[in-house]
């Protein structure tokens, strides 16, 4: 078994924090808007799968070891990380970890949320095959990705069907792609 190497171990630890942060400001959120979350269910599964973002790649690359930096990977990751930003503040205090959707609801059109309904699940999606691959962590990459794919598919679908019920968010969102602008 070996070390994984320190510029990785930064990599792992600064999305940790990142994601820490993130909790912090999304509580702060659901204080000041209120809103029952819309898959509470998946919601304890969110959280093992970012917590296992961070554990798994390290232990694959201490036992397998580590391919140099893949700069294309960490351009991935820098993108994607450039989106959820820009997703979070697009959405500003309407913005959470739970998909709590408040009673006067507002539907956010600006932003990404201009091109596609779901840019936070882009951006979450593309992380969960960049942090792994920036190691040449594949095999943590396929995994997390597959769970990743499972926990958001009724994530997504549940956050539909809260926002549905406003038909603001039904006329912004009508014809809107999930993901991909033009597609599906």
């Amino acid at each position: 078994m070996t070390r994984p190497p320190i510029w990785y171990l930064a990599v792992l630890a600064a999305n940790a924090a990142v994601r820490l942060r993130e909790l912090a400001i999304s509580r702060e959120h659901e204080r000041l808007r209120g809103g029952e979350p819309s898959a509470p269910g998946t919601y304890p599964l969110m959280v093992a799968s970012h917590v296992a973002l961070v554990v798994m790649p390290a232990l694959e690359v201490s036992l397998r070891g580590h391919a140099r930096p893949r700069l294309e990977w960490a351009m991935v990751l820098a993108g994607a990380t450039a989106l959820r930003v820009w997703c979070i503040r697009s959405l500003g205090t309407s913005w959470n970890v739970r998909a709590s959707v408040p009673a006067d609801l507002v539907p956010v059109t600006s932003g990404p949320y201009r091109y596609v309904r779901h840019p936070n699940y882009v951006a979450v999606i593309l992380e969960f095959l960049a942090i792994p691959l920036l190691a040449g962590a594949w095999v943590s990459a396929l995994v997390l990705s597959g769970w990743n794919a499972f926990v958001l598919f009724d994530r997504i679908q549940s956050e539909e069907r809260a926002l549905d019920e406003s038909p603001a968010y039904r006329r912004a969102f009508e014809g809107k792609a999930r993901f991909i602008p033009g597609v599906f």
